[in-house]
């Protein structure tokens, strides 16, 4: 039988051999099953990074949720103005023309991401100027259902070579009755529709975008 203290002794290390068994069950699976975690987020990041977006005809009426699209044409200028905007010495801009009808009930001008150039032709991050063809004007709201034919105009980086063509990405909205923070309608949720390749005329005078 043993000793009082030598049964207290074996109990001690009964009871400390059994919580380590538990705690490495434990660490065992929480190692698994984080591992499982990271792998299944990984192989969903890559699954969703190569889910390739749509290929949209250059010359196609494309709709955004709050806009009719149909893509023009699209040149390199030299001049020192473009549609009024004035370039830099020495510096090119990319202009694209593309007619653009407000589908909404209310005059707007929410077109500045709605055509996202590629990286390859122009900094991503810079802004395009946008201009109503007609009369020059610099970003204006758009009446509904009136065709406006527009100018984006990107300033190219010195010494750019004139591409033979460029990408862009359409961005289309959702529109929602009851937004989650306001409550209020509304043009929500930008998300890539898919993407164009454009090529690109000598000039003002260049050829038009051909279906």
């Amino acid at each position: 039988m043993g000793s009082l203290p030598d049964r207290r002794a074996r109990q001690r290390r009964s009871m400390l051999e059994s919580a380590r068994s538990r705690l490495k069950g434990w660490t065992l699976a929480g190692i698994g099953t984080a591992a499982a975690i990271a792998a299944a987020g990984v192989l969903g990041a890559f699954g969703a990074r190569h889910e390739p977006l749509p290929v949209l005809a250059p010359a196609s009426q494309i709709d955004t949720g709050e806009w009719l699209l149909r893509p023009l044409k699209a040149y390199v200028t030299a001049e020192k103005y473009a549609y009024g905007t004035l370039l830099k010495p020495g510096g090119k801009a990319l202009v694209l023309e593309v007619e653009m009808t407000n589908r909404t009930a209310k005059s707007t001008k929410d077109y500045f991401d709605v055509l996202q150039a590629g990286s390859t032709v122009v900094d991503p991050a810079t802004k395009p100027f946008i201009v109503l063809t007609r009369d020059s004007t610099m970003s204006p709201e758009l009446h509904p259902g009136m065709p406006e034919r527009m100018a984006y105009i990107w300033q190219l980086p010195d010494g750019a070579a004139v591409p033979a063509s460029f990408d862009l990405t359409v961005i289309r909205k959702t529109y929602k009755p009851r937004d989650n923070l306001y409550g209020l309608p509304g043009w929500f949720d930008p998300t890539p529709a898919g993407t164009l390749t454009i090529p690109v005329g000598a000039g003002p005078a260049g050829a038009d975008i051909q279906p």
